[in-house]
């Protein structure tokens, strides 16, 4: 039987209104699905008019603009509903979805959820569990000592992946699955044993460590910075008295 990274894997990206996912919005998503390496993935998209203003600095990174999305983009609701079924449809079937910095994305779209259709993520995965795989989390714990930033577009670099059209949800979302499937073949000797689901629960597990040692080094240079150690969802924050 082939390795996960040789088999087939999907991958769910969004760009946003901003980087808070308590506050900021969801302004397109795009799940990916590749059935094998070499396949042609199938991208569906989603664009959504957020319902609320879209900061300029946030247009400069994905270039939708307000009035675009405005005119262009889908209600909320809807999207989100749509987004968590087809996250849930890979989860039955056993498909791991690639998720870059997989607490951003996926928190954001639990938080939608919450906000316009008084759902949870959770809940589309009571029957078959979510089994996420995230490049950012993979390649800094096989990889722990190499200097240098690890953005999406520096993985693509190091692991020789093309990056085109960098910030559309569907070009992120196809890039971090191949990124994904160079660090399996990388580390083959230390991830070929390991199934998606056992591989999961080790990410929750190094992910946590790398905050904390996130954490410590904030602490040492005086910064305020909190660093959640949750993976690959961030818990809800307490309903207000």
């Amino acid at each position: 039987m082939a390795c996960w990274y040789e088999g087939p894997l999907a991958a769910f990206d969004t760009e946003t209104t901003g980087v808070d996912v308590e506050a900021d919005r969801i302004v397109s998503a795009a799940v990916v699905v590749q059935d094998a390496p070499g396949a042609r993935p199938r991208i569906t998209r989603w664009l959504v008019n957020p319902g609320v203003p879209v900061p300029a600095a946030a247009t400069e990174v994905h270039g939708l603009t307000e009035e675009h999305l405005h005119r262009n983009g889908r209600w909320p609701a809807p999207v989100m509903y749509e987004v968590a079924q087809v996250l849930a449809e890979q989860a039955a079937v056993g498909r791991p979805v690639v998720v870059m910095n997989a607490p951003f994305d996926l928190t954001l779209l639990d938080r939608e959820l919450r906000r316009h259709r008084a759902s949870l993520l959770d809940r589309w995965f009571e029957r078959s569990p979510l089994l996420v795989l995230d490049p950012w989390v993979l390649d800094k714990h096989l990889d722990r000592y190499r200097k240098g930033r690890r953005t999406l577009t520096d993985l693509c670099a190091h692991y020789g992946v093309a990056l085109e059209d960098a910030h559309d949800a569907g070009a992120d979302a196809v890039a971090a699955l191949e990124v994904t499937r160079a660090v399996g073949r990388r580390f083959a000797s230390r991830l070929e044993r390991l199934s998606p689901g056992e591989l999961h629960t080790l990410q929750a597990v190094w992910h946590a460590a790398q905050a904390r040692g996130l954490q410590a080094w904030f602490a040492r240079n005086g910064a305020e910075e909190v660093v959640d150690p949750a993976w690959p969802l961030r818990p809800g924050l307490p309903a207000a008295a």
